[in-house]
């Protein structure tokens, strides 16, 4: 059985992946300088995978008789994401992204505790793939940020 925080979280992670996606592509594409075409490669990657997560989100929303919000529901929360001024400051984009990854991991967690508590077994299931998903990228963004000249 579920419950109003389940579909609430479910709600809240789909608005947020959609809107990962939306910076991820945008600042795949504006990023200049040689420093940045490793980070580029890896949000342009990134991005099918976030859009895969929308998906599954989605399609768990419907299967608990709920419909996926659409863009009316939609208010930006990624202030840090958002593409720099300077188009070669990708140290700023790779913070983002640690920050956008912390995000979603608390979401997650918090998704598979409610869905757990719920027992909602296949809610927890998608928690834990997708979890799984943003804890490398995370790893992936740390190693950039480690190795990244500091401005």
């Amino acid at each position: 059985m579920t419950t109003d925080e389940i579909t609430d979280l479910l709600t809240e992670a789909y608005i947020d992946e959609l809107e990962t996606v939306m910076n991820y592509l945008t600042n795949a594409i504006v990023l200049d300088g040689v420093h940045a075409e490793e980070v580029k490669a890896s949000l342009e990657e990134d991005v099918q995978e976030e859009l895969g997560h929308a998906q599954m989100l989605g399609e768990r929303l419907k299967q608990l008789d709920e419909s996926p919000p659409g863009s009316e529901a939609f208010e930006a929360n990624q202030h840090s994401l958002q593409p720099p001024e300077d188009t070669t400051d990708v140290q700023s984009v790779i913070e983002g992204v640690l920050e956008a990854e912390d995000d979603a991991m608390e979401t997650y967690r918090a998704l598979h505790k409610a869905a757990s508590d719920a027992n909602d077994p296949v809610t927890e299931d998608v928690a834990v793939t997708i979890l799984a998903d943003e804890e490398a990228h995370h790893t992936e963004f740390r190693g950039f940020h480690k190795e990244f000249p500091q401005n």
